[in-house]
């Protein structure tokens, strides 16, 4: 009987969700029309464009512009893309709202080639162009053609389309009032998708080129298809394929950013001028920077595009959104109340929508409403679970603590070690530490918080701990890992992760929480990964010169994390693992002071590391703690 109720009730709930959208899409069919254009750009080349329109001609519309490389299908004038139904879009067709969603230049239905975060160009000249001048020909075109509109203009999007979005604030057309980059691909060397540190995250950096990287001939309307992997077990195919030059093999010749990626394995020229917040001066629309905490793919770019701006851009209305989400999760992909086992018991998706998104568009490009109410930085403290508002971030009431590690496996902020203490682990390539313990083919986005009682159980991972904490610690700001070490070869990576240890006898109030979605699973002494990251030991002291380490030889690495926003609560314990594989998250390293990128299978060897915790070797932990 109970299978048949629960069974109803679903049935129930997908009716209402059903009618819900139908009526939806009525309504937008009712009020909107599409029209599909190719832009001229000022070299010539067309970039197709497809506008929903209202049909309200009695007032005029701001154009909200999102570029993007992923397509702006379905393509036909009769065809809607299915995204402007759900609720994150149709609030702003609700506000009459224009919407302009371009394939950006040499993708799909538009013209010209593609080139990967194409740099920016500060000194165009005549025909010269780059992302931003591709901007700011596509709204001189919209605002002078498209019927109805009011001449202000707002550009957003998430990940890649965020990337565009810091690129069209630095257009400079007098139009454009507000943008927001959103998880935006900002340094792909050394935060976001395919570099943490110049360690390369394998999983991502091959399962996207190997499609999104194909070359395209003329314009298309169809994806071209990726390297179908013979594997249900990703640990297992990525290991068994070795080396990365035996993905290059795969690859093959044709990807033409792949062979950008292997043939430049430092931070080169190449790569800072694709590194966006070398660029973000003197930006003139107001700018909303959105981020996720546990976003696995941009995390390091919303938290650093926000900084850089703040830095180099004094005089820009700049401000900061980070909420407890995975990548684009605030986007209208869930309601940002769980991620994995995590729950956050607010939905934190629809509260940033409502209140700081909408409004922030609302007020510039329509002139309606306030910005008052939205801080210069909203971010959301996982722990806590509660949101809290600051003036600047970080905050002026952080202070850095130091946390020193002890022979006895325990963290304390007092260095009680004693002379010539170490811990230390054989790292073998051979048997990497995964990322995860969970089996299956594509990287999860929910590693950012899964329990890491697996990793802890491994004789390659140190683990410590502090006591059982009497007290709140709230941490707000970046995490710097400040390591000295010795290792038996002359490269080594560096992987730590700060975690929350959850009291033995916890598990989530039901009644508060709800069922499901982390509320089945044992979170009894769960060990939530809060942030880790990855440090490629050679660029310790440099990440455009890589250096190698001298066998045996005590040796800082010191190195950030990007920012936290976390409350470790009274019962709890805070933890840090030390680990030299993330696998198959990041690449392999050879342990041996070579080219990653054209090492062979035989390059790689074990490693012994020692992290020393004496009073003159000090590894230590510095935490951004928030003072009350």
């Amino acid at each position: 009987m109970k299978k048949y109720f629960f069974q109803s009730v679903f049935f129930i709930l997908f009716i209402t969700n059903l009618n819900a959208q139908n009526s939806d899409s009525l309504w937008v069919r009712e009020n909107y029309y599409k029209v599909e254009r190719m832009l001229p750009m000022r070299d010539g080349i067309q970039l197709f464009t497809a506008f929903y329109i209202p049909k309200d001609s009695s007032v005029k519309h701001p154009i909200l512009f999102n570029r993007t490389p992923y397509t702006c299908s379905p393509y036909g004038t009769d065809k809607f893309n299915a995204r402007i139904y759900e609720t994150y879009w149709i609030n702003y067709l609700k506000e009459g709202y224009i919407i302009a969603i371009q394939d950006v230049r040499g993708k799909f239905m538009s013209e010209g080639e593609y080139v990967d975060v194409r740099p920016f160009n500060p000194n165009k000249k005549g025909k010269e162009i780059d992302e931003a001048s591709d901007t700011y020909d596509a709204i001189e075109w919209m605002t002078n053609n498209i019927p109805g509109n009011n001449k202000r203009v707002g550009v957003f999007g998430i990940s890649y389309p965020g990337f565009y979005s810091t690129m069209a604030a630095l257009s400079g057309h007098p139009a454009l009032k507000a943008v927001s980059p959103q998880a935006p691909v900002t340094d792909w060397f050394q935060g976001d998708d395919f570099h943490h540190n110049g360690a390369f995250m394998l999983m991502d950096g091959f399962n996207f080129y190997s499609g999104f990287g194909q070359p395209r001939p003329k314009p298309t309307t169809a994806w071209t298809p990726g390297f179908r992997v013979p594997s249900q077990d990703n640990y297992d195919f990525y290991l068994k394929t070795g080396a990365l030059k035996n993905f290059s093999k795969i690859m093959g010749d044709s990807i033409a950013f792949w062979k950008d990626m292997m043939n430049h394995p430092n931070y080169d020229a190449w790569w800072q001028a694709r590194n966006a917040r070398n660029f973000v001066t003197d930006i003139k629309p107001a700018v909303l920077v959105v981020g996720g905490l546990f976003d696995a793919e941009d995390c390091f770019g919303a938290w650093n595009l926000y900084k850089a701006i703040e830095e180099k851009s004094k005089n820009t209305d700049n401000r900061l959104v980070m909420g407890p989400w995975f990548h684009g999760g605030w986007g209208g992909r869930g309601d940002g109340s769980y991620l994995g086992n995590i729950r956050f018991g607010k939905k934190t998706s629809e509260f940033y929508q409502r209140h700081i998104e909408m409004p922030f568009f609302n007020f510039y490009l329509k002139l309606k409403g306030t910005v008052h109410d939205i801080a210069e930085a909203t971010i959301f403290f996982s722990g806590e679970n509660e949101w809290r508002r600051f003036n600047e971030w970080p905050s002026n009431k952080m202070e850095n603590k130091n946390l020193f590690f002890g022979a006895d496996g325990k963290l304390s902020f007092e260095n009680k070690s004693t002379n010539n203490t170490y811990s230390e682990y054989i790292s073998d390539p051979a048997h990497p530490v995964p990322y995860t313990e969970d089996i299956g083919l594509g990287r999860t986005r929910e590693y950012m918080t899964d329990d890491q009682r697996f990793a802890s159980r491994r004789p390659d991972v140190l683990t410590f701990s502090t006591d059982i904490l009497t007290e709140d610690i709230t941490l707000g700001g970046p995490v710097v890992a400040d390591l000295m070490t010795a290792i038996s070869t002359t490269d080594v990576d560096f992987v730590v992760k700060l975690i929350d240890v959850f009291p033995d006898e916890y598990k989530y109030d039901e009644a508060e929480y709800g069922k499901g979605n982390g509320t089945a699973y044992p979170m009894g002494g769960y060990q939530m990964l809060v942030r880790g990251e990855i440090m490629r030991g050679k660029f310790r002291n440099s990440f455009a010169v890589p250096e190698a380490f001298v066998p045996g030889k005590i040796t800082e690495v010191k190195y950030t994390l990007p920012d936290i926003a976390h409350t470790f609560k009274k019962g709890h314990q805070l933890m840090i693992q030390i680990q030299s594989s993330w696998f198959p998250l990041t690449d392999r390293n050879p342990q041996k002071f070579v080219d990653i990128y054209k090492a062979d299978d035989s390059d790689f060897q074990k490693a012994t590391i020692k992290i020393y915790h004496d009073a003159v070797n000090a590894s230590k932990i510095v935490l951004p703690v928030l003072k009350n």
